[in-house]
């Protein structure tokens, strides 16, 4: 039997797209109903619990930079603070991590990846020439090579989100996407600004993707999102 064509109500607020026990930023999400709200306050936190992460887990290798001893960070890497970076991350050849980074337990930030006012959750995988700024990805979201997050509308306007009769008024000027956990997306697709992806879905590659995605669905183009089988997403 297939799911429902009806999904969650609120596809957008944070319960409805992430597992919090998986990210070392769960309390930045306290008092949050949308998973954009936390976007310009990554640095600040990102600031105050630097200093309290446990010594024998993390060094302080520069300002406001913060890495697990058991994180493999290839010499060519680029890492501006505020960062952390967690246990047993991975970050690759040539990788660019501009500031404002949290990158999760067991993640994999590849070569010629950027990372811009970001949070990956664990188990995140961007492993292959990917821009991701001013998003949040959730527990082992996948974004396929040379997939990237567009974070700014031509006009530079701020971003509005739609869901159904529903209008979020972000407030961002900046604004990437919001990937729920266990989302994959196809090599070289672009989630414009503003783009907020249920859990459990599969975008088809070389996809453009605008606005709010169910989860558990299959993205094929903006016509057609196909809701998958029940056993076919959580197995």
């Amino acid at each position: 039997m297939g799911r429902s064509m009806e999904q969650k109500t609120e596809i957008c607020r944070v319960e409805n797209l992430y597992d919090l026990n998986e990210t070392i930023a769960r309390d930045l999400f306290d008092g949050v109903t949308y998973p954009w709200e936390v976007l310009p306050h990554i640095s600040d936190f990102i600031r105050r619990l630097g200093p309290t992460l446990d010594p024998e887990i993390y060094e302080q290798r520069g300002e406001d930079i913060w890495i697990a001893k058991s994180a493999e960070i290839a010499p060519t890497a680029y890492i501006n603070g505020p960062v952390i970076i967690c246990p047993n991350a991975t970050v690759r050849h040539c990788a660019f991590i501009r500031s404002s980074a949290i990158v999760g337990e067991g993640a994999t930030v590849g070569n010629s990846t950027e990372l811009k006012n970001v949070i990956l959750f664990n188990r995140v995988e961007v492993p292959h020439y990917n821009y991701v700024g001013d998003s949040v990805l959730g527990f082992r979201a996948h974004l396929g090579a040379g997939a990237i997050t567009s974070n700014i509308k031509a006009d530079r306007k701020n971003l509005v989100v739609r869901e159904g009769d529903l209008v979020h008024e972000t407030g961002l000027r900046k604004f990437g996407a919001m990937l729920g956990d266990h989302v994959e997306v196809g090599c070289n697709s672009v989630l414009n600004p503003g783009s907020v992806v249920g859990p459990w879905t599969n975008i088809y590659p070389l996809s453009m993707v605008r606005g709010v995605i169910p989860g558990h669905s299959i993205y094929k183009n903006k016509n057609e999102i196909v809701i998958k089988r029940e056993d076919a997403s959580e197995s």
